[in-house]
């Protein structure tokens, strides 16, 4: 062949790769309301910048006619380019092929972008949408899987990945999603499960359909395995590009800054009485967020589920921040199971991305009850206090309200080493609440009385004086000034330009045991 020749056999295999697995199934896959695996990229990455890695590898397995269905590139279309500017590998799977089946050079294909991706420093997507294990294969397709998941492990704290769910992930696909930072669903065509429905009537006669068992709002409010759902896939690939502009490419490097628009004095005034003076009345805390941190800024993760807990990206004067903080508008803002789990695991993350942590305190406590007690929230509320212990981010807490015993001291109190706590003056940091302890200090005192309900009410004064005033805890150095509401951007503004080149030393050791 000439040159001439040679170059155009290039140009026509690069087409076959395109064709993925044919234009019937392309045309299958579109009638699904689904786009292509490389569609897909083509609407994540910036135009052109996509550099595609191992187009032709093709496997090598012949039982249950594989032979007969080798199509270069196999089921995954793998490679780097930008989003917005900045460095991403990215893996998409193409359902197209054999119905995007993991094999084992599917697993290869991933592999090599995920160790390319850790070695180059920059984030992983991982785009899926497959039916699982390539079971012609055997035990090839299920090392593949243990490859990955190896790597996925490696990977963790050192670069972001993000995985955004675009069709079915069954059996032991969950589990490398499973391992990333981020799960993204997407509503009526994205499922997780480890078995099936089929499986499931099988063995307990049980009835229920895909998304009753995995779709995306079973994962986004039930289970917490999905951080947010999108509506379509073009809104999945938009949350997927709004996550990556609050992340470093790595854990060497800091978060990306913007050049702030919000004056960084800027002084709220509804925040003053934002926080009712009645403790048994609700307030959002997500209207405190929105208005100290910069304007629009605020970026919500696992927003349905354990929604007694809030936690978030948002920026302050520029800076990225991850935000923590009890909701009094759901179950007065109480620690169960699930919230424990879902701020240590945002904590974490921050911390090992470089991200300080603010944390708003309004808590009651943990929740009462069998089922919390048998379900382990002795374990569960342990991951908070365990993951603000080990962070060495900075640190700076917020007390609005209630700060209540054991609760108090897990959401980043002063002495598990919070650099800087403020304190409204709405604040009440005690033991227990004023009523309870009452009854339990002055048990026989009320009991003889002649006037026990006016004599309760004058105890439970008198207690909130002595210990529910934000001056005590400020006078006993549990908290480092009591400010004005309106006043709490200035100061956090503040205290994250003093902190921000924050050293921290920690014992030497391989790790840490979390109770997980």
């Amino acid at each position: 062949m000439d040159s001439h020749e040679l170059n155009q056999e290039v140009l026509r295999r690069r087409e076959e790769v395109r064709q993925g697995g044919g234009p019937k199934a392309i045309e299958k896959q579109h009638a699904k309301g689904k786009l292509t695996a490389r569609e897909r990229i083509d609407r994540l990455l910036d135009p052109g910048s996509f550099q595609e890695v191992d187009p032709y590898i093709t496997h090598r397995h012949t039982a249950f006619g594989l032979d007969k269905k080798r199509f270069p590139g196999d089921s995954v279309v793998v490679g780097f380019g930008k989003i917005d500017g900045r460095k991403v590998a990215v893996a998409s799977q193409d359902f197209t092929v054999i119905g995007g089946s993991f094999s084992e050079v599917h697993a290869q294909k991933v592999c090599k972008v995920l160790d390319l991706a850790i070695e180059a420093g920059t984030p992983v997507v991982f785009l899926n949408d497959s039916v699982g294990a390539r079971i012609q294969e055997g035990v090839w397709s299920l090392a593949g899987y243990s490859e990955l998941f190896w790597r996925n492990t490696q990977a963790s704290g050192v670069i972001p990945q993000i995985s955004v769910m675009l069709g079915p992930c069954a059996g032991g696909s969950v589990y490398s999603p499973g391992l990333t930072d981020f799960i993204i669903m997407t509503e009526k065509i994205s499922h997780m499960f480890i078995t099936g429905p089929q499986v499931i009537k099988t063995v307990t006669g049980e009835e229920v359909d895909f998304d009753t068992l995995g779709g995306a709002q079973t994962h986004a409010t039930i289970s917490g395995v999905a951080h947010f759902v999108a509506g379509d896939e073009d809104e999945a690939f938009a949350i997927t590009k709004r996550l990556l502009s609050y992340l470093p490419s790595n854990n060497a490097e800091r978060p990306p800054r913007v050049e702030p628009t919000d004056d960084p004095t800027r002084a709220d005034p509804a925040l003053d009485t934002l926080v009712p003076a009645e403790g048994s009345k609700s307030y959002d805390i997500r209207d405190a967020i929105n208005r100290i941190f910069d304007l629009g800024s605020f970026f919500e993760v696992h927003a349905r589920f354990a929604p007694n807990a809030v936690v978030g990206f948002a920026r302050l004067n520029g800076e990225v921040v991850g935000v923590i903080a009890n909701q009094p508008a759901y179950l007065a803002g109480v620690l169960d199971i699930n919230a424990s789990d879902k701020i240590a695991r945002f904590i974490r993350f921050c911390d090992a991305f470089n991200i300080p942590l603010v944390t708003f305190v309004d808590c009651p406590g943990f929740m009462p009850g069998t089922v919390q007690e048998h379900g382990g929230i002795i374990r569960h509320g342990a991951k908070i206090v365990y993951a603000y212990s080990e962070a060495t981010v900075p640190k700076i807490a917020v007390v609005t309200r209630k700060a209540y015993g054991g609760a108090y001291i897990v959401m980043s109190s002063k002495y598990i080493r919070t650099d800087l706590v403020y304190a409204w003056p709405t604040a009440e940091i005690a033991v227990m609440g004023a009523e309870g302890a009452v009854n339990i200090l002055y048990r026989k005192q009320l009991a003889e009385a002649e006037d026990p309900d006016g004599l309760r009410e004058q105890f439970i004064a008198e207690f909130r004086k002595q210990f529910g005033s934000p001056f005590s805890a400020a006078a006993s150095g549990h908290v480092d000034d009591v400010i004005l509401p309106s006043e709490t951007r200035a100061k956090l503004v503040a205290a994250l330009d003093f902190l921000r080149d924050k050293q921290a030393t920690t014992l030497p050791k391989k790790h840490g045991n979390i109770p997980l």
